[in-house]
């Protein structure tokens, strides 16, 4: 049994050159040829084609929602994304609306027969481009994570508080500075104790020292 491809773009060259090579393969046949998301949509619901490849900047519909419709209306149709857009941002949209796959119209040629392949064969697929813009995105996001210092994950009452409980101020007077209740305060110190995963005052004290708030 032949792979019912869908091939879903706004320019005609595009989805005929991918037509050309599509039915070139032993194993696959194109059975649409369409200019826009709402003819997948109908197409998707009607024929059931096996995969569809979608690209994403379309008129009225983008490829991102089309493929989200798909998703919800007919998941046994598997949609890859052949898109010039490879961000990290529009690659997360696409996988979180239901793709299968996502490959760069830059360096699709044969990719694209394995991809649909793939897909079909119940697997995911990600062009390399695609996988090394995801793993830097990765990288870029935990480098940020630990560059980031622990006192930015306190609240601004909480870093006013902070300063007076390494100075050894109780929670009464800390309440008074501040027109606060103690149990208000009491609330804040435990707080900020479990944010920076410290067990009780002295240790919170220590690490206020060392991150350089008390001499």
């Amino acid at each position: 049994m032949k792979i019912k491809v869908c091939i879903v773009d706004d320019h005609t060259i595009v989805r005929d050159g991918l037509q050309v090579l599509l039915e070139a393969q032993p194993d696959i046949n194109v059975v649409g040829n369409l200019a826009n998301g709402r003819a997948a949509l109908s197409h998707a619901q009607v024929l059931h084609p096996d995969v569809i490849l979608m690209d994403i900047s379309m008129p009225d519909l983008s490829g991102i929602e089309t493929t989200r419709l798909i998703w919800e209306r007919t998941p046994q149709v598997r949609v890859i994304i052949l898109s010039m857009l490879g961000t990290p941002e529009h690659i997360y949209r696409a996988l979180e609306a239901g793709a299968r796959g996502y490959l760069l119209k830059e360096s699709a040629g044969r990719e694209v027969v394995d991809a649909v392949r793939t897909v079909y064969a119940g697997d995911i697929y990600l062009s390399q481009p695609v996988i090394k813009t995801l793993v830097a995105d990765y990288i870029d996001h935990r480098q940020l994570a630990h560059s980031r210092s622990p006192l930015e994950s306190l609240s601004q009452r909480e870093r006013e508080i902070l300063p007076l409980v390494v100075d050894g101020k109780t929670s009464s007077e800390i309440a008074q500075t501040l027109y606060l209740s103690p149990k208000t305060v009491e609330s804040y110190r435990s707080r900020m104790m479990r944010k920076l995963d410290l067990p009780d005052t002295a240790s919170l004290i220590r690490w206020a020292v060392k991150e350089g708030l008390k001499d």
